[in-house]
């Protein structure tokens, strides 16, 4: 058979990440009753007699999610399973095992593995999940990790969820883990040119562990629950806070406003940003990695989290016809755009 050289070909940076995955699982057909929810969420949610479990997994490659000139080997291990832990969170789940797979090159020593691994395990031991499997394998192009995470969920949210007229909630403060990231990288660029300089990151310590070694919201979902708040949506804000409204509202079907000056932001960040002279409102938006929970709520809720100063309400749901805005400091309302953490770029 002669092979057509005039084929199609697309590129995958037409498609971006998730229109890959949206294409290439279009197909697939969920046969299985224990399956109640497959791809299209933070995690999987299956069913088993009496017990919902949820399933995710993440896969971190050495140059495209991670550098091993500014990250420790023991805060790489700690952020992959975070990573995963996040997404558990996510569905309102509580994770109780992982599972981790390597490949890995041979210029990595077992001490450098063995470092790895160290931060593996304190996060387990953290987070008070088991470590039950993996696998190991070679590679000829540096460190690859895959993390899968399971958890056991009563209560179940998905992104589909939200509700006109629902408030827009978010956990801590976001930019810190986009920031700490550029300082990193200014940091590199100085010790290519002196290797015997010794940057000074004491300024930057809170954006630095933000990225480096960022902590999985476990607190949030116990607080919720305590305070009897269960959420309509939720998804992790990874992406980018652009983006991951943009994916509740179109999984729900609403139109959304997200004010400006309700974003929360560690004065770290602004003094940062300012120094790099980039908007700390666009950081917020489009930097991802900051790992806190995105969710909406019911009205009735507000009293039960308006307190709370790990939680705040950015902006609220209207109908799907409205749009998604960002309503600024000046009362402008610009339309929301995704365009954070982008895989397959060119």
């Amino acid at each position: 058979m002669i092979e057509d050289k005039n084929q199609q070909r697309t590129k995958l940076s037409d498609l971006g990440e998730f229109g890959l995955i949206d294409h290439l699982t279009k197909n697939f057909k969920l046969n299985q009753p224990s399956t109640l929810k497959g791809i299209g969420d933070d995690a999987a949610v299956l069913k088993f007699d009496n017990k919902k479990i949820v399933v995710s997994t993440d896969l971190l490659v050495e140059g495209v999610h991670f550098d091993l000139s500014y990250m420790p080997l023991k805060h790489l291990g700690y952020k992959s399973v975070m990573v995963n832990l996040s997404d558990v969170y996510a569905m309102n789940a509580v994770p109780t095992q992982i599972t981790v797979s390597i490949a890995v090159s041979n210029r990595f020593p077992l001490e450098a593995l063995e470092d790895l691994y160290a931060g593996i395990e304190t996060a387990a031991a953290l987070y008070n999940v088991d470590v039950v499997g993996g696998d190991t394998t070679s590679s000829n192009k540096g460190l690859l990790i895959s993390v899968t995470a399971i958890g056991e969920v009563e209560h179940e949210v998905y992104r589909s969820g939200a509700k006109v007229n629902d408030l827009l909630v978010v956990s801590g403060d976001l930019g810190g883990a986009f920031m700490g990231l550029q300082v990193l990288e200014r940091e590199k660029e100085v010790y290519k040119v002196n290797p015997n300089n010794q940057p000074d990151l004491e300024p930057y310590t809170y954006i630095i562990e933000r990225q480096l070694k960022p902590e999985a919201r476990k607190d949030v979902i116990q607080l919720l629950k305590d305070l009897d708040v269960k959420p309509t949506s939720m998804i992790d804000i990874s992406d980018g806070l652009s983006s991951e409204i943009i994916h509740l509202c179109k999984q729900s079907n609403v139109g959304c406003d997200l004010y400006e000056d309700k974003i929360p932001l560690d004065p770290q960040v602004i003094s940062t940003c300012e120094e790099f002279n980039i908007d700390s409102t666009t950081i917020a938006l489009n930097g991802g990695e900051d790992y806190e929970l995105l969710f909406t709520i019911s009205q009735e809720d507000f009293p039960k989290i308006k307190a709370n100063p790990s939680l705040s309400v950015i902006g609220f749901m209207k109908d799907a016809s409205a749009g998604m805005h960002l309503v600024t400091r000046g009362d402008a309302r610009i339309p929301i755009k995704a365009q954070g953490w982008k895989n397959f770029n060119d």
